[in-house]
């Protein structure tokens, strides 16, 4: 186990040099993993583990049954329905949505028998038991793996070669193998590396990030950025070229590889000191938003929201509306052309 010190912080990081490949085998020999849901984390991580030479079923309905098929997965020897995947596996990979953790949960907790482990890759479910029903028996391990990714970057880092990182928590130890089982499926599944968390650490960190800096955050403020550019009279070419261009090919690129005090290191004068005037002005302006993010995050109110629209009959419709009137906006039609006039597209 690593040693890390970070600002005096002391912290533990397990690395694939540290648990191997060939460890997380070993540990894994005689289990049968079964990944109920073949979504964006399902399918990643279980096209991973099958790569990587684990005994994994899926279990999935109508909705991806096919595509599961398509990517190698045989119905009745690797593919069954989610029930009977559950009753066939030892270790259990809920990888479902939310809502449908909460919807099915019933009916899955009956072949959660003595001594299997049930794994989840977010904390939500446990956490807010209250909302949820989700209480495990008490004779089987609860673990946790959260790569900080999503399902498709699970599976393209994975085949380039570099992994992601993931977190690792244990909330229920009945075998006495719980820490051993996380560790080896964090491997499987292509972990870069390993550290561990809680899992209300974990569901805290991750609902807050999302709906901040790395999902909601980003693109509220991009829209604005874009939306004052075009109402002084810049072009939407250019608005977009200074919003999001250059961000996502230029910049991010450098934080990316060596942090953001060499992304300012290597760029203009003028850039580094406007950007460094700047930055505590946004710093500043934001931190009461996400004081209260945080708050609704450990009171459950962003729950009660995910479930109740998770849950909605026409959650999928809904869903695609608004993601319709994003697509459709002018900022990202403006980005869809520009895209195509990246070279590496233009050369297809």
């Amino acid at each position: 186990m690593a040693k890390l010190n970070i600002g005096g912080v002391i912290e533990d990081v397990i690395t694939a040099e540290e648990f191997t490949l060939d460890m997380a085998r070993e540990a894994l020999k005689g289990e049968t993993v079964a990944i109920i849901g073949y979504g964006v984390q399902g399918r990643g991580q279980a096209l991973n583990m099958k790569d990587n030479g684990i005994n994994v079923i899926v279990g999935e309905g109508d909705y991806n049954w096919q595509k599961a098929i398509d990517e190698g997965f045989v119905p009745g020897k690797t593919l069954f329905p989610p029930m009977e995947a559950a009753a066939r596996g030892t270790i259990i990979q809920y990888l479902l949505s939310d809502a449908q953790q909460k919807a099915i949960w019933p009916e899955l907790k009956s072949h959660l028998t003595k001594g299997k482990a049930l794994y989840f890759s977010h904390g939500f479910s446990i956490v807010y038991k209250e909302q949820t029903g989700v209480i495990p028996p008490p004779d089987i391990d609860v673990i946790l793996v959260a790569p900080k990714g999503a399902g498709r970057t699970v599976r393209d880092n994975f085949l380039a070669g570099s992994g992601i990182n993931s977190s690792f928590a244990v909330f229920q130890d009945a075998t006495g193998r719980a820490r051993k089982r996380a560790l080896a499926t964090g491997v499987a599944i292509g972990s870069g590396y390993l550290f561990p968390t809680t899992f209300e650490m974990e569901v805290y960190s991750d609902l807050t990030g999302e709906r901040g800096v790395l999902m909601g955050c980003l693109a509220g403020v991009l829209e604005a950025q874009y939306n004052e550019l075009r109402k002084r009279g810049h072009s939407p070419s250019e608005a977009f070229n200074e919003t999001v261009e250059e961000l996502t090919q230029s910049l991010m690129p450098l934080v990316a590889q060596n942090g953001m005090d060499w992304m300012y290191a290597n760029c203009s004068t003028t850039a580094q000191r406007g950007a460094l005037d700047w930055k505590n002005r946004f710093r500043d302006a934001v931190a009461p938003v996400f004081t209260e993010l945080y708050d609704r995050v450990a009171a459950g109110k962003e729950t009660e929201i995910v479930l109740k629209a998770g849950a909605a009959a026409n959650y999928r419709d809904t869903l695609q509306k608004e993601l319709d009137l994003m697509k459709n906006s002018e900022m990202w039609q403006a980005g869809a052309t520009l895209r195509a006039l990246r070279p590496e597209r233009r050369k297809k």
